[in-house]
């Protein structure tokens, strides 16, 4: 596997408010902002905090349905709407259905990498609470293989991770499945209620163990989820500057502010093509093992992991994929309580997709910056104790049924001339 071959950090993180139900601010029969309030808000956060639009040399926004959800194409010409400095700098836009924000990410790197740019601005977003949640279904549909749309459930990916869930419970056995999976809701809330941007900051209920355990009824919704099982529908966005040794100088922010990646993966696997053991996320265990390879670290080097829990079973399945625990052992590794803030390897410290919020476009992003918080000391009342034997940090995106993945590693950054 190849290595790095020049340093490249993250820094300037910033998130929106992930906007939908359960936020207090949320009402659907009320005008809401529209994808530019969100675009402007992260891109102008990020841009402040690292000396202006003058500092940029590319940007990069991750989405994937604007022309459905938004009627709107063409993203990329709206980055010198950010920031009028930023007009005729180079603009593209990525998509790669809820791994968006990934490639975002990844598209950023390989740009310093190339050395086409020092300082690129990445940015992610969605604002898909503008159709029924049942018109919504069928654009989120679009992640996976369109001629298995009518041959799916009329909620899609609920259907599609409800299937997974219940071969796990075959397999593993369901009582024990989900108890995990409850205990991974829980853990969800507990998080984002100590993140003030997250979508269930406010969520005050006082038995989440009950909510958990809400009984399945496949006649109003899928046979092996229940609702609270599911990420939600989320507006917002999330922004981050991807720079090099010299864009870090030419900012003049010190790199302990930054962290540095220090290894990556971009991986893909056939749409067209069903998943060869519905219990195993088998292109999100490659992506795992690729940037764990050319960072060049092991996995209990791992402090803390940003994972895609779109379901809680997916998360519970992201766990075992990643290598955190044998495969059939990841309930088990979750209700041992290795997954909490304080437990082995605290994941989604500000709530994940279930808790923080899944606005699609913008996740990838928003775990690098959840990263980036948690490894400066910037997390508030979400910062975890990092470990000194465990400096480095995970994200892994996916898109789709386990289709499109990106993963990263990070450390906190050194001095520039500290190895």
């Amino acid at each position: 596997m190849k290595k790095l071959r020049k340093k490249v950090y993250m820094l300037a993180g910033y998130n929106t408010i992930s906007m939908g139900t359960g936020r207090k601010e949320f009402n659907p029969r009320k005008s809401r902002p529209g994808m530019e309030y969100y675009i402007e808000e992260a891109g102008q956060a990020t841009l402040k905090d690292i000396g202006g639009a003058n500092n940029v040399d590319e940007g990069v926004i991750g989405n994937f349905m604007a022309a459905r959800f938004n009627n709107q194409a063409n993203l990329p010409a709206f980055l010198p709407m950010i920031d009028p400095a930023l007009k005729y700098k180079p603009s593209i836009s990525v998509e790669g259905a809820c791994a968006s924000g990934g490639l975002a990410l990844a598209s950023g790197i390989k740009s310093i990498l190339a050395e086409t740019a020092d300082v690129v601005l990445a940015l992610g977003f969605e604002v898909q609470n503008t159709v029924k949640a049942m018109y919504g279904a069928d654009i989120l549909a679009g992640a996976g293989w369109q001629k298995m749309r009518k041959k799916g459930h009329a909620y899609f990916f609920p259907g599609t991770f409800s299937d997974r869930a219940g071969a796990y419970y075959e397999k593993y056995g369901k009582e024990l499945t989900r108890k995990a999976m409850a205990k991974w809701y829980c853990n969800a809330i507990e998080n984002a209620r100590l993140c003030e941007t997250a979508q269930e900051f406010q969520n005050t209920n006082p038995d989440l163990v009950s909510t958990a355990n809400t009984p399945l009824n496949p006649k109003r919704f899928v046979e092996h989820l229940n609702v609270f099982d599911c990420s939600k529908v989320s507006d917002g966005a999330s922004s981050i500057a991807i720079v090099s040794e010299d864009g870090l100088k030419r900012i003049g922010v010190p790199v302990s502010d930054a962290i540095e990646v220090i290894g990556f993966a971009q991986v893909a696997e056939d749409i067209t093509q069903a998943p060869e053991d519905l219990t195993s996320l088998s292109t999100m265990k490659k992506a795992a093992e690729k940037a764990i390879e050319m960072a060049g670290i092991s996995l209990d080097q791992i402090g803390t992991v940003e994972l895609h829990d779109c379901f809680s079973i997916a998360g519970i399945m992201a766990i075992e994929a990643i290598g955190f625990a044998q495969k059939g052992k990841g309930c088990e590794f979750v209700l041992q309580g290795n997954t909490s803030r304080n437990g082995l390897i605290p994941t989604n410290t500000t709530g994940g997709l279930i808790g923080w919020g899944h606005p699609t476009g913008a996740t990838g992003v928003h775990q690098a910056v959840t990263i980036w918080e948690q490894l400066t000391g910037k997390a508030g009342a979400a910062q975890i104790n990092m470990r000194k034997e465990k400096p480095f940090a995970m994200s892994v995106n996916m898109g789709g049924d386990d289709k499109t993945l990106v993963a990263i590693i990070y450390r906190r950054g050194n001095n520039i001339n500290e190895e």
